[in-house]
């Protein structure tokens, strides 16, 4: 976050009230912003987004096209990189006041790492990482929340709101920038326990096919697999790899360790769906008739079994190897159990 605000006005209000004096008649006013170490590093387009909660986008790159924001007194691009001890001067923008915000309840999750530079929570299934989507807040807010004297917590990655498991939370904005640098450069390994329909073949350890993402007639956000070169979106599809082992057969069904190898939307869903063994309890690419069955069934199965149990990850300030384990829910192996004691017994 920016750590001074300087200009006539500012200077005579107290810390917290120049900020929101972007809004109505207080709001036309120069602003200049001193970069921080939190915000070292970056680019300039995400920093005034922030900065200026609900201005749209488009009015954020035309104020920096137009030359009205500068850095140190000079012009600057959407894309330039902050430094601490930057100087960001914002022109008077007038905001739509915006409803306030639903409450934001405080909550702390399961820790499985923490210190100086990063946060790895084993998140609960049904929670969403952020909010957004028709939710109002996530894992990352309510972090906040109840850490108030942080002065920097961001979402490394993502997770479904229905899968539950390992998920990082950079501390230092270099951290951030680092773990996403690994992820991108496919330097991580994330692996995910998933119990599908059917038995898995052993002998396919590799999903390869592109996946592409869209918009349904029901304005919800889909992946579908594109396996054709003739497909007219062929060319707009990702190329998306899982790495599938089987760790246990159970009667109609196969417990799965599943590595990412690229981190597409969906992918494990929709990898596992598109072999013929959708994931138990996918609402959205799964097997409804036998997601019900389940639910309404002696075991009240009613989530997604899909869990990020592993993460091995380079750490971003001493360069330490980590590998992290979260254990299966309980409510994954109570069903896993069940399963087991209906395998016919050997002879």
């Amino acid at each position: 976050m920016a750590s001074s605000i300087i200009g006539a006005k500012a200077r005579q209000a107290a810390p917290g009230t120049a900020r929101s004096a972007t809004r109505g008649e207080e709001g036309a006013q120069v602003r200049f912003l001193t970069v921080d170490e939190g915000s070292a590093g970056q680019r300039l387009d995400n920093f005034l987004i922030r900065e200026l909660k609900g201005a749209p986008k488009t009015l954020v790159y035309r104020i920096i096209r137009s030359g009205e924001v500068r850095i140190n007194k000079g012009r600057c691009s959407a894309d330039s990189r902050l430094e601490a001890g930057d100087i960001v001067r914002i022109p008077p923008v007038r905001l739509a006041e915006k409803p306030a915000d639903p409450a934001v309840p405080a909550r702390e999750f399961p820790i499985v790492f923490e210190d100086d530079h990063l946060i790895v929570v084993d998140k609960p299934a049904g929670v969403a990482v952020h909010g957004g989507s028709g939710v109002s807040f996530g894992v990352i807010e309510q972090l906040r929340r109840a850490r108030p004297q942080a002065k920097f917590l961001e979402l490394v990655h993502r997770l479904d709101k229905e899968t539950s498991g390992l998920l990082m939370i950079a501390k230092k904005r270099s951290a951030l920038t680092h773990l996403q640098d690994q992820l991108r450069d496919r330097e991580t390994g994330k692996t995910y326990a998933a119990l599908v329909s059917g038995t898995w073949d052993k002998s396919r350890k590799v999903v390869d096919v592109p996946l592409l993402k869209f918009v349904g007639s029901d304005g919800e956000r889909w992946v579908r697999a594109v396996t054709s070169s003739h497909d007219p979106q062929a060319e707009q599809a990702k190329r998306s790899i899982s790495l599938v082992k089987v760790m246990e057969a159970l009667p109609k069904y196969s417990l799965l360790d599943v590595t990412i190898k690229t981190g597409r939307t969906h992918q494990i869903r929709v990898h596992l769906a598109h072999s013929g063994h959708p994931i138990v309890g996918d609402p959205k690419y799964g097997d409804f008739e036998a997601n019900r069955a389940l639910a309404r069934g002696a075991l009240r199965f009613d989530r997604m079994f899909l869990h990020a149990r592993q993460l091995r990850v380079t750490h971003p300030a001493t360069g330490e190897s980590l590998t992290l384990t979260a254990p299966l829910p309980p409510e994954c192996e109570k069903l896993l159990a069940a399963l087991r004691r209906s395998q016919p017994s050997s002879t």
